[in-house]
């Protein structure tokens, strides 16, 4: 989806949906006091946010992922497969999926580490605990009291923020600041510029950038995105030194159809072009055009690296 522009304004618009969200505040204040969460015997990472839209949840679920296997943890990665047709719960498989089955993120991770889609969260839990599964991370699921959680982490974007600070549909809140920020064990603000917050909570800062050295430095790039925030993509690219000379934003999760790719590659002015996604958006794009088109890794730069170091430590 592409979120709306007066989410980040109080206006007449935001105002008049504000007692649609009043209703939805308190089903799912209701949903938290009346359902009871399931405790399991491995530990559960919960990465996720506050708000609708993109704030880097996939990118810090891949580094906590990479570390914990780096250490000789077993971990397993669980998600919903948003905007995939399986609810599960099934074990991703790149030979056997397709991003119309388990969603993009869940095949992304799954090249990380065994990744589960489960609409029924502590069902998918148990598939992956049955796998082995030493560790969890759930990418994205905060708000979900169905399972209950070890190590919460509460990723905001640092540019956007809050946006209006009200709640869907009014503004991109999935729920009020305050109650949100209580049940984590952290916040990671995505940057820069950081979020500035007064809680008594740690605060990890980090950005998300392209991975330097792919070859792109002084190169003519043709860049597209549909994710969260495409801007922050073409913004990293231009931080490796590559020289964007086109860009085009989609909605996040966007299903591409060959017209839509053709029409980018044919924004090829010299030979030498580059037209450059990001590796989500590659599982999306039509093995037709795949071939003509470079998907960008993305990382994890972390201001403090043993911040993340030590919270994971406590899980451990």
């Amino acid at each position: 989806m592409r979120t709306p522009n007066f989410w980040n304004r109080k206006g007449i618009l935001s105002t008049c949906l504000t007692p649609v969200s009043w209703v939805i505040e308190l089903v799912g204040e209701c949903r938290q006091k009346l359902v009871i969460p399931e405790v399991f015997p491995v530990p559960l990472i919960c990465v996720g946010n506050l708000v609708v839209g993109g704030a880097g949840k996939t990118p810090v679920a891949l580094d906590i992922g990479t570390r914990l296997q780096a250490m000789g943890i077993r971990s397993c990665f669980l998600s919903r497969g948003y905007k995939g047709r399986m609810e599960g719960p099934v074990k991703v498989d790149e030979d056997l999926h397709s991003y119309k089955d388990v969603g993009d993120e869940p095949l992304l991770l799954s090249r990380c580490a065994p990744c589960f889609v489960s609409t029924d969260r502590p069902a998918g839990a148990q598939e992956a605990i049955a796998d082995g599964a030493q560790i969890i991370i759930m990418d994205d699921g905060f708000q979900n009291c169905s399972i209950q959680k070890t190590l919460s982490l509460v990723v905001v974007d640092g540019r956007n923020g809050f946006g209006n600070h009200r709640l869907i549909p009014a503004g991109p809140l999935r729920e009020p600041i305050e109650k949100g920020i209580m049940r984590a064990d952290a916040v990671i603000s995505i940057g820069p510029p950081h979020l500035e917050m007064d809680i008594n909570k740690p605060i990890l800062r980090a950005k998300i950038q392209s991975i330097r050295g792919n070859g792109l430095e002084g190169k003519r790039v043709i860049a597209f995105a549909g994710i969260g925030r495409p801007e922050k993509f073409f913004r990293s690219l231009r931080e490796t030194g590559a020289k964007v000379v086109s860009s085009h934003s989609f909605p996040d999760h966007h299903p591409y159809k060959v017209r839509e790719i053709t029409a980018i590659l044919n924004k090829k002015i010299h030979e030498d072009d580059i037209v450059v996604t990001t590796e989500k958006d590659m599982v999306r794009v039509p093995l037709s055009a795949a071939e003509s088109i470079t998907a960008i890794p993305a990382e994890v730069k972390w201001e403090e690296e043993g911040l993340i170091e030590d919270l994971l430590q406590t899980v451990i």
